[in-house]
């Protein structure tokens, strides 16, 4: 991967998750290290807006780390990249989503799974989808 393209991914998601939301985890976990983890992105007129991160988990896909600049909200732009996920990634999905944000992904076919929890000071529920 181009180290510009990983440094810009890096710092969008660092701005969003610590910056806007006040995360109190760190965002960099080593979990990319991993063989396995992929990042997926979209770009408008170059730098990337949206990113997310996929990991392997017990057998099933999970799908992290989703986020877009906030400049580019509203355009679909996380919506595609999701959509991209549902068709090119076989079995299972899972993740864990912020609450606030479970009916947006039950647009796509996600359903809550278990109880509420708190993940980086933010109220998550944990949300899958069996294929």
């Amino acid at each position: 991967m181009d180290p510009v393209v990983l440094y810009r991914l890096l710092w969008l998601r660092s701005c969003v998750f610590n910056g806007e939301q006040h995360a109190t985890d760190d965002d960099l976990d080593g979990r990319e290290l991993e063989s396995a983890s992929r990042l997926m992105w979209a770009e408008v007129d170059g730098p990337p807006v949206a990113c997310l991160r996929l990991l392997d988990e017990d057998g099933r896909t999970m799908i992290g780390r989703l986020v877009t600049e906030p400049a580019y909200r509203g355009r679909g732009i996380a919506a595609a990249l999701l959509r991209e996920v549902i068709a090119t990634v076989d079995g299972p999905l899972a993740f864990h989503a912020q609450a606030h944000l479970a009916g947006w992904y039950a647009r796509f076919g996600f359903a809550v799974d278990g109880p509420e929890f708190m993940e980086a000071g933010i109220l998550h529920v944990p949300m899958s989808m069996t294929r």
